[in-house]
């Protein structure tokens, strides 16, 4: 479920550490140091893009909105989180995992609610469809990424995930990266930003992830049409003709399937 470095990530560092990781999530991404193109921003978070999420509060460089976001206090559009996940919605997910399942009293409605509360804009930006998409899409890479919320960690990982010789996120001794929570976060310089955002050490300490319900129900997703919020978490292998396309149409249809639930139309550009 973790794929090979790319200039990718944090989307909502999920239910991973705290809505964190989808923290960054969809669009035209660069490599997490920025180096953006002149016309697009570069994010609090060291991402490249264009929506508010990165043009707006923290924006370092590019074509910011202004250097505070503006107008403090959370969005008032988009749609009402706990409204749209009820504990019908949240425990029919969880119902189609086995009985076994290390996750099943990991992963909890009350926990999600409280990562979400402590990211005011998710899912409250535009209207109110554009925010009930942004939390199918959640759910849909959270479904598919755990096993219907059975998995906390990365099944038999195939390496410790560390880039050597990152510079701004070198790898602490011992320690491996490979995919924990909701959203299976995954690679040394995904921790270290994901850690940067909500406050603990993802570098020394990426357990963390993997044992806190409340901090792992954080990470950020701004979708600009489903399929651009893959490329972050699995688009190498994925995207473009990858090797597991059918990995990706699994979770179109998880999205398109909750999409439904909500009673919006999925929109476009599902696929990437």
């Amino acid at each position: 479920m973790a794929n090979s470095p790319t200039p990718t990530t944090m989307v909502l560092a999920v239910m991973t550490v705290g809505l964190t990781t989808l923290l960054i999530a969809a669009g035209p991404a660069a490599a997490q140091n920025c180096g953006c193109q002149p016309d697009v921003c570069c994010s609090k978070y060291g991402y490249c893009g264009t929506t508010s999420a990165y043009c707006g509060e923290g924006c370092r460089s590019g074509p910011c909105q202004g250097s505070s976001g503006g107008g403090g206090g959370a969005p008032s559009g988009g749609a009402s989180v706990a409204s749209v996940v009820t504990s019908s919605f949240f425990n029919g997910i969880k119902s189609h995992a086995g009985r076994w399942c290390e996750g099943l009293g990991f992963y909890t409605l009350g926990a999600f609610l409280e990562a979400a509360g402590a990211y005011p804009g998710f899912a409250r930006e535009g209207s109110e469809a554009d925010g009930k998409r942004e939390i199918a899409a959640f759910f849909a890479h959270v479904t598919h990424e755990t096993g219907h919320m059975c998995y906390i960690n990365e099944v038999r990982p195939t390496s410790n995930y560390c880039v050597q010789g990152d510079v701004q996120w070198p790898c602490y001794p011992g320690q491996g990266y490979f995919g924990r929570g909701p959203l299976q976060l995954s690679w040394n310089f995904n921790y270290g930003a994901a850690g940067r955002s909500i406050g603990f050490d993802g570098l020394k300490d990426p357990d963390t992830v993997a044992q806190d319900p409340v901090m792992t129900n954080m990470q950020r997703l701004m979708p600009q049409g489903f399929g651009a919020t893959i490329r972050p978490i699995n688009g190498a292998n994925e995207c473009h003709g990858g090797k597991n396309t059918a990995e990706m149409t699994a979770r179109v249809r998880f999205y398109v399937q909750y999409c439904n639930q909500f009673g919006v139309d999925p929109g476009n550009n599902l696929y990437c």
